[in-house]
């Protein structure tokens, strides 16, 4: 039967159940029709979003006829759906006007149930895209991403589109400086400006935190750079309610030749990128090439022979002597890993980097607190007076509740005296971090296990890692301490933060100690303990225990190239 000659109920059904289109005007036009002849002088669905809105009368009414008259209800549908959302269907008569008859009445009934139906389904749609697609704080999420991905690849692939991975830099900063509340309007408007700058066709999913991920066309590339470089975003009318906001990003624009075979292979191409940006002394943004492929089958040799090392014990400590440049005796030493590959040594850059971008390198930690703790227990069953050895912890072990009870479980499996070991931890970039980073140091101290914060004066928000963090140690960057006397600027920096430091308690270790005239200064400022090339190279266990049975440390100024004879795995 032609549509023309339905009847208006029959049209309506058809309207209901049009699996193709949801056209709600022409089924609001049918249903005046209906209201008309079957004598209803108004209908209304009303949402609520749950059972207290309704309660409240708090819903979202939608009236599909009206006629003005007074009216009086004569019959009312509730439906309760899956997602808590409650909608209602009522229909009204006008005062004086002739009963319905039961054969209206079921026709009645009829269409209020199709309407709660019919009407539930957009609605749920919306709530189904948001769960889907949206996070609790209403950002596009990665599913998004994936799904556009996976469209544009069902449409004929990704030539002319660019993806990028991206990580607002020092973002914590501006939770503290600005507040948390304020810290999310910089987070939403600096996402709004890479929308415009994307057009409508780009979108900004978050993975978390400041992470995002882009997905937009190449014509826009050069507008999203520019924000990515470093945009002022506002946060309130007041002048100084601006954050400057930049971000290390890595980026794949997608070309005709390109073969993506799935929506993951988009985040294969800018997640390495992305790693290398984070990394000292790389350009924040960092673009795709072929060069990535061969760093790729580098990881993955590294990662298969990782295993291996370990259970052959190929990974070994080298010790670096810590010094009192009073009395030139070694009182402590940090533990670094050495992989010895075919009798050369693997320089750690080669695979450090590769084993932090999962847990690999929190075994390569835990493998090395556990060798360190055996040397201890050793020495000790020799006869022999051990320092304090100082252990690293990568960033990545925030993520583990159970790094406090770890920690512990080692050490005292080896009995050992747990003043004899010291934690290194460097800062964290999240506040979820922080908070991680600021009860395991607290759980270490009351353990009588001592914690250094390293690297610091590299970080962005160093002053506030040792403000609320109870450390025992200081270990000072090489970038913070001059190298040369007449260097005012940088000597008075350096005397303020060992007088800071000795004021709230902590120890002092300056790192990349080369030269007999920064040892002066150190000197001058009170700072008592050097590591560095000028006592000692990072040495094997045999020339450590040497070197700690004769306690004086002999300063050496030969030997300070780099290890530039070490072998690589690029080439094994």
């Amino acid at each position: 039967m032609e549509p023309d000659m339905l009847s208006p109920f029959e049209k309506l059904t058809d309207l209901m159940t049009n699996l193709e289109e949801f056209d709600l005007p022409a089924i609001y036009d049918i249903l005046g029709q209906l209201c008309k002849t079957l004598r209803v002088s108004k209908g209304v669905t009303t949402f609520y979003a749950d059972a207290e809105h309704e309660r409240k009368g708090d819903g979202e009414p939608f009236v599909c006829y009206d006629s003005g008259e007074k009216h009086f209800l004569i019959a009312s549908r509730r439906l309760v759906s899956p997602t808590g959302m409650i909608i209602t269907c009522d229909v009204f008569q006008a005062e004086g006007a002739q009963p319905l008859t039961e054969p209206e009445r079921k026709k009645v009934d009829i269409i209020q149930r199709m309407m709660l139906t019919c009407l539930n389904r957009p609605r749920q749609e919306k709530i189904i895209e948001r769960l889907m697609y949206y996070d609790n704080d209403g950002y596009k999420n990665i599913r998004l991403f994936y799904s556009r991905i996976g469209r544009l690849l069902a449409q004929g692939g990704l030539a002319g589109w660019t993806g990028a991975r991206i990580d607002l830099k020092h973002f914590s900063a501006v939770n503290e400086q600005a507040g948390k509340e304020n810290g999310d309007i910089v987070l939403r408007n600096y996402g709004k400006m890479l929308e415009k700058a994307m057009g409508k066709e780009g979108i900004v999913c978050r993975l978390g935190g400041d992470n995002f991920v882009l997905l937009f066309s190449t014509e826009k590339l050069g507008a999203v750079t520019e924000i990515l470089h470093g945009a002022s975003v506002r946060y309130g009318e007041e002048p100084e309610q601006e954050a400057e906001i930049s971000a290390f990003a890595g980026v794949c624009s997608f070309t005709e030749g390109d073969r993506i075979p799935n929506p993951g292979g988009v985040m294969e191409r800018i997640i390495p990128p992305y790693q290398i940006a984070k990394r000292d002394n790389h350009p924040d943004i960092i673009f795709y090439d072929q060069s990535f492929l061969q760093e790729k089958k580098h990881a993955a040799k590294v990662q298969r022979k990782f295993n291996k090392a370990l259970e052959n014990e190929n990974i070994v400590v080298y010790y670096q002597p810590k010094v009192d440049i009073q009395s030139r005796k070694i009182v402590g030493a940090e533990a670094l890993c050495r992989w010895i590959w075919k009798g050369d040594i693997i320089p750690p850059m080669e695979f450090i980097p590769i084993l932090e971008r999962g847990n690999d390198i929190c075994r390569l930690d835990f493998y090395m607190l556990d060798h360190v703790c055996k040397d201890i227990r050793r020495w000790l069953d020799e006869g022999k007076q051990p320092v304090r050895i100082s252990v690293n912890l990568s960033r990545m072990h925030m993520s583990d509740k159970k790094l406090f009870e770890h920690i512990v479980s080692i050490i005292d499996a080896n009995h050992v005296p747990r003043g004899l070991i010291e934690i290194e931890l460097t800062e964290t970039t999240t506040d979820v971090e922080f908070r991680d980073l600021k009860r395991v140091v607290g759980q270490l101290q009351e353990a009588e296990i001592a914690t250094s914060v390293d690297d610091f004066g590299v970080g962005y928000s160093s002053l506030n890692l040792i403000k609320q963090i109870p450390w025992d140690v200081l270990k000072l960057d090489k970038s913070i301490l001059p190298s040369d006397a007449e260097e005012e600027r940088g000597n008075h920096m350096f005397a303020h933060v060992i007088a800071m430091a000795h004021e709230i308690g902590l120890i002092c270790v300056a790192e990349g100690v080369e030269t007999e005239e920064q040892l002066e200064i150190m000197r001058n400022y009170g700072c008592r303990i050097a590591q560095g090339f000028l006592f000692d190279r990072p040495m094997p266990v045999a020339d450590f225990e040497k070197k700690l049975e004769e306690k004086q440390a002999v300063t050496v100024l030969e030997g300070l190239a780099d290890e530039a004879d070490h072998g690589s795995l690029f080439t094994q």
